[in-house]
């Protein structure tokens, strides 16, 4: 047994656990210790945990992880939290501008007093069905559009959906929308791995605002209202999908401690 400095962090209510593993000293393969870290009764607690690593050429390599204990697909709020993260630990040049790998590819990013902008991936392959969305913004997400996300059964109906067999057999992210005004929506979202509903899933809303756009295509910025506060999507449509997606809102430090695993 060892002693390992963990930090957690959270964006909009999106909590995680993160450890800087540049030594390599924590073990992401492990299962069921992740599962157990982000336990919120006998763990630390948390919607995920993430590793900051070393990566040859960019500032550092992010790994995320569900709170199941896998290795997950891009988690925006994460990237966000882990961003601000490597600012204060002094892994990255510059606030004003710096680079890292995820799973889905290289993302840029800045900071300014505790904001985080972070760009995501482009997004060029959507479905669009009578009554849903569907796109892949570093991880799979429907999205449906209803009058009042107040009044929706998030969890059951998310749910549904998620092992439907529309998206057997790895399941999908759901995300339920409201428009509040023009150029604002409110969302709540079920995301897999957690299996449940978070404060906020920033890949989500990244796909949220597309799909508003896509109802809306006058705008191209859009404010969004989650359960744990307030983010801001921007984006460049194109010919064929869209570019320059930027994902931007707080991320806060939480608190850092020991834990013998």
């Amino acid at each position: 047994m060892s002693m390992i400095d963990f930090y957690k962090y959270q964006g909009t209510g999106n909590d995680f656990v993160i450890i800087d593993n540049r030594n390599n000293q924590f073990n992401g393969d492990d299962v069921s210790l992740i599962n157990h870290l982000c336990d919120r009764h006998f763990g630390i607690g948390g919607d995920g945990l993430m590793l900051l690593e070393s990566h040859p050429e960019l500032d550092f390599t992010m790994r995320y992880f569900n709170s199941d204990g896998r290795e997950a697909s891009m988690c925006g709020n994460g990237g966000r939290c882990i961003a601000a993260f490597a600012v204060h630990m002094n892994v990255v040049k510059s606030p004003e501008s710096f680079s890292f790998m995820a799973v889905d590819g290289e993302h840029h990013a800045t900071y300014n007093d505790g904001i985080v902008n972070l760009k995501m991936i482009s997004v060029n392959d959507i479905k669009k069905a009578d009554n849903y969305t569907f796109m892949n913004t570093g991880s799979p997400h429907h999205v449906c559009f209803i009058n009042d996300v107040d009044d929706v059964n998030v969890v059951q109906e998310g749910k549904e959906i998620r092992y439907s067999e529309l998206y057997a057999p790895d399941g999908t992210n759901v995300n339920f929308v409201q428009f509040d005004s023009e150029n604002q929506i409110k969302v709540r979202t079920y995301e897999r791995g957690v299996e449940d509903e978070t404060f906020a899933c920033g890949t989500g809303v990244v796909a949220s605002a597309i799909s508003a756009h896509l109802l809306k295509p006058e705008y191209t910025h859009f404010k969004v209202d989650v359960l744990g506060g307030k983010l801001e999507v921007t984006m460049k449509p194109n010919e064929i999908g869209f570019d320059d997606v930027w994902l931007k809102g707080p991320a806060t430090f939480v608190f850092k401690g020991k834990i013998e695993i």
